[in-house]
């Protein structure tokens, strides 16, 4: 079984700090490409700027798999400069504005120091108080040194923390997948032509993963992310009842979720899996949110896709917080599938 040591969570750590707003993934493409150099066959950046690995297989007509994991985070655009360091943005992706307020934040490519501000409660009225802050009332704050233009992305500054058992960071989606394919890369399996996509602009549309799943033309796929893990207590104390998926619990293998039913050969084979090997496992429950299964399933004549993440909290937030067990558990769930797939897979 592989292991979750000092080089891996160094490794980790690196990619989340690194700032890969959705279209701007360039700091976290450089890390890949240095990591996966040495060890692919092929290595291609496309027109979008994922980053395309293959590693080829000893035997004949083996399955081509292709995993996938996307570089792009969350975060924020500017969009004008107002003055004396003031700058007004929009989100990129999915974030809930009620996060934002108060919240520090790096900007451009010097990842220059900055702040989401917005009116203090002191001088705001009842009426103000009584609805969450509109973006368009919010500023980036970067003093009157700081420096930025239109097109520059902005993320938040939380750096990542091993804390016990736990990690917690921005940007743990999907960077753990990242951190996980390049370690399946490194003890790539002989029997499967393997194909890695760490793909461009999946929060604003799965749109890196189109590109990819039809450049490889793979016989079967999965996405490898992060899953928001809805496993707080229930807010009268009770037993929650209506989690998703729970950390601790294992990968999430999703049986279907909001873009796709996954293929149940590759469902029920993944839980073979993990059942044979004493790998722990959950099946996430279907819900809202997708992964880049949406947009390889539909490349050129279909592909067979599948779904496993890493269970995390607090998505899209300044700080997530996943579990290292539930790193490892995954990253090994995946790598003995691999192992072990063979064409009688998908003539079940």
């Amino acid at each position: 079984m592989l292991t979750i040591g000092s080089p891996q969570i160094k490794l980790l750590e690196k990619l989340c700090n690194a700032m890969s707003v959705s279209g701007d993934e360039g700091e976290v493409r450089r890390i890949v490409l240095e990591e996966v150099k040495l060890y692919a066959d092929e290595v291609k950046v496309d027109a979008l700027g994922s980053v395309l690995v293959r590693k080829k297989a000893t035997g004949k007509k083996p399955l081509r798999v292709l995993l996938d994991a996307h570089m792009d985070e969350v975060g924020f655009m500017i969009v004008n400069d107002d003055g004396e360091g003031f700058y007004q943005f929009k989100t990129v992706g999915g974030i809930d504005e009620r996060h934002l307020v108060g919240k520090q934040v790096i900007v451009g490519k010097d990842h220059i120091a900055g702040v989401i501000g917005a009116k203090p409660i002191h001088l705001t009225d009842s009426s103000e108080r009584s609805h969450p802050v509109d973006i368009d009332s919010m500023r980036i704050d970067l003093g009157p040194e700081g420096k930025a233009k239109a097109g520059d992305r902005a993320t938040f500054a939380t750096k990542f923390k091993r804390v016990g058992p736990s990690i917690m960071s921005k940007s743990l989606d999907d960077r753990i997948g990242v951190a996980i394919l390049i370690e399946l890369l490194k003890n790539a399996p002989a029997n499967i032509e393997l194909c890695l996509a760490f793909s461009a602009q999946e929060e604003i549309g799965l749109r890196g993963a189109k590109v990819a799943g039809y450049y490889f033309e793979p016989d079967l796929a999965i996405a490898v992310d992060s899953t928001p893990a809805r496993d707080l207590p229930d807010y009268d104390g009770r037993e929650n009842y209506t989690y998703n998926t729970k950390l601790g619990w294992g990968p999430a293998i999703y049986p279907a979720h909001a873009p796709v039913i996954s293929d149940p050969r590759l469902v029920s084979f993944l839980a073979e899996v993990g059942a044979k090997h004493g790998i722990p496992y959950q099946f996430r429950q279907p819900g809202g949110g997708g992964t880049d299964a949406g947009a390889i399933q539909q490349a050129r004549s279909g592909v067979p896709v599948v779904s496993v993440s890493v269970p995390h909290r607090y998505t899209h937030s300044p700080v997530s917080v996943s579990r290292v067990d539930d790193w490892k558990n995954t990253l090994n769930l995946l790598h003995v599938a691999l192992q072990e797939m063979t064409p009688d897979l998908l003539k079940r």
